[in-house]
């Protein structure tokens, strides 16, 4: 009853005509909590806290990336379709556990660049501002009113503001995940440790390197035929890219290069980002 009597989203902000709100549950359960996710997923998606727990502990480097592989169900977590999943959110990022925040910037962005690759859950991104303790409150004028954000030259937020959602690797990230939508995931290849990659069908291609060491190696693409665009490095812009470039043969196979002490740990190459 509630939710029929909702208004449909404003279309002033960007939804299309007879958008309905998403509505999720916030059921915080680790898997030894009275109250159990369990108990909500007949209302609607229901968060996932053990993806949050786990993201952070593989790309801490304390579990190896290519467990991953069967991430999703076979973890214990929800169904795909019920199950709301992040890196972090408002609580977790101050509790000081395995969960990644944006104070772990490299590692945060290859576990963001993870969660949105790999096709499982209903992936929601952190907008956050900077904190030194758990209790303090978001960036304010002398006055104790909260302030807006200020961005520089990249559209990235300053003055106490982090803005995750901004950051160039994620926001194309989000890119990729649209680009893939309705693919399946194949051609998974790791090197025993921490160094994995993926196909999502014939429109994304993605690699990580977790290991102190360069992952370079010829790998399946799924791509067809072409010179693509590296939308973590960089962005396509015009026509042209603003970071690495990556060549995909007429097998499907490129060069993929991640040297350990690159800025980000990962690449990603996708339909939408060929030059």
């Amino acid at each position: 009853y509630i939710y029929s009597n909702m208004r449909d989203l404003n279309t002033d902000h960007g939804f299309p005509k007879n958008a309905r709100p998403f509505i999720y549950q916030e059921v915080i359960d680790h898997g030894h909590e009275t109250v159990s996710r369990d108990e909500y997923t007949g209302l609607g998606a229901v968060t996932e806290f053990r993806v949050s727990e786990e993201l952070g502990k593989a790309f801490r480097g304390n579990n190896a990336l290519k467990w991953l592989q069967s991430w999703g169900t076979d973890w214990g977590f929800l169904p795909s379709e019920q199950a709301l999943t992040f890196v972090d959110n408002h609580d977790n990022q101050r509790d000081g556990g395995q969960e990644l925040n944006y104070k772990s910037p490299k590692q945060y962005k290859m576990a963001t660049a993870f969660h949105l690759a790999f096709p499982y859950g209903i992936s929601q991104v952190m907008s956050s501002f900077g904190f030194d303790d758990r209790d303090q409150a978001p960036p304010q004028d002398s006055n104790e009113r909260i302030i807006s954000p200020e961005f520089d030259a990249d559209g990235a937020c300053t003055n106490g503001w982090i803005c995750e959602h901004r950051w160039r690797q994620i926001y194309n990230m989000v890119g990729f995940k649209n680009a893939v939508r309705g693919t399946e995931l194949s051609n998974w290849w790791d090197n025993g440790d921490n160094q994995i990659a993926f196909c999502r069908g014939n429109k994304g291609f993605v690699a990580f390197n977790n290991n102190l060491y360069n992952l370079s190696e010829h790998l399946q693409t799924c791509l067809p035929a072409g010179v693509y665009c590296d939308v973590i490095s960089g962005s396509l812009i015009d026509g042209e890219c603003t970071g690495k470039s990556v060549t995909v043969d007429n097998n499907g196979y490129g060069y993929i290069s991640i040297e350990s002490e690159d800025f980000d740990g990962v690449l990603a190459l996708h339909s939408d980002a060929r030059l």
